[in-house]
């Protein structure tokens, strides 16, 4: 049997958890409940439209700043920036395409399309990296003087506020909808911030007589960057291969455990397909029951899996006979 759940949201706990959530993208737990399927692609689309338009607009703004006052962080941040909202592009058309119905070739339907534009998002933001290195490593090499410091300060300053309030916007929507791709993408614009904030200080440490303080920042915000795409890497690559958090795989065995007939589990096997989580089970029963009642046991096992893993779409049930009870 199968049926359709709803999505869940993941929150930090504590200083500790919003810091480390700064730098990666948090596992996906158990946590209250979301729209349906086609809601959540809605909510996607939405958080990737609202995140071109202010990604492209503080972008073009600092591609003019960076001829006006040379700065290589600010053309490594402007670099980002349109990097990060051309990112919104293939994961726009991913969430489109996710809300398609399933056909004969593609019996899943295409909730995978997601992933694969998580893939697009850490190219992106491994080619932002190669960029920033090359530019900071050949600015070291052949330095040049910073004009007009104030301007490039408030540039800096308005780079950080866009894109910090756009990489919450992104991050928060995709834990709602489970999307790792869209939190990966929020962790773009997050890298950017960092980008703006380091623009700042390259330019007060220019003020403060040290002008090599450009480019050596431009090396830190490398860094930076290769340390967020580890996190954003690593959460699409399980994606990918079918991965999930051992803790949904405990709520889920849990939920079976708890459900009244069943006295065991023979398999269980869980995996995310976009932002949605696809279930199949096996449960054993007592040999000597009826095809009805197995049949009711199985319904009330999907039901308690559906209350336990709410970003669950489908759940498949087999009933088997448990090997252990003897029948007198």
């Amino acid at each position: 049997m199968s049926g359709h759940g709803h999505g869940h949201g993941h929150e930090g706990d504590g200083v500790r958890g919003w810091i480390r959530g700064l730098v990666k993208p948090h596992s996906h737990g158990v946590g209250e409940s979301v729209d349906a399927a086609l809601e959540s692609n809605a909510d996607g689309i939405r958080a990737v439209k609202i995140s071109l338009v202010v990604l492209g607009a503080a972008a073009v703004v600092q591609a003019l700043l960076v001829a006006f006052t040379g700065s290589v962080a600010l053309l490594a941040d402007t670099v980002h920036n349109f990097s990060d909202a051309l990112t919104a592009v293939p994961l726009w058309a991913a969430f489109a395409l996710a809300r398609r119905p399933a056909t004969k070739r593609y019996t899943y339907g295409f909730g995978r399309a997601e992933d694969l534009a998580g893939v697009f998002i850490i190219a992106m933001i491994a080619l932002s990296a190669v960029v920033a290195g090359y530019q900071s490593i050949t600015r070291l090499l052949d330095p040049r003087p910073l004009d007009h410091l104030g301007v490039l300060i408030c540039a800096g300053l308005v780079g950080f506020a866009g894109n910090e309030l756009v990489a919450v916007y992104r991050i928060r929507v995709g834990r709602r909808i489970g999307s790792a791709a869209l939190v990966a993408d929020g962790l773009h614009a997050r890298t950017d911030g960092f980008t703006s904030l380091a623009v700042v200080l390259g330019a007060l440490g220019v003020l403060a007589g040290f002008p090599l303080a450009d480019p050596i920042v431009g090396l830190a915000i490398t860094v930076a960057i290769l340390v967020v795409l580890r996190g954003a890497a690593t959460d699409v690559w399980r994606r990918l291969m079918d991965g999930v958090d051992p803790e949904l795989v405990e709520a889920a065995e849990s939920a079976l455990r708890s459900t009244p007939g069943v006295n065991g589990i023979d398999d269980l096997r869980l995996r995310w397909t976009g932002h949605r989580i696809r279930a199949e089970t096996s449960v054993l029963v007592d040999p000597g029951l009826s095809l009805t009642d197995a049949h009711t046991i199985a319904h009330q096992a999907h039901d308690q899996l559906q209350r336990s893993l709410p970003k669950l779409h489908t759940a498949t049930v087999h009933v088997s006979p448990d090997p252990s009870e003897t029948r007198g």
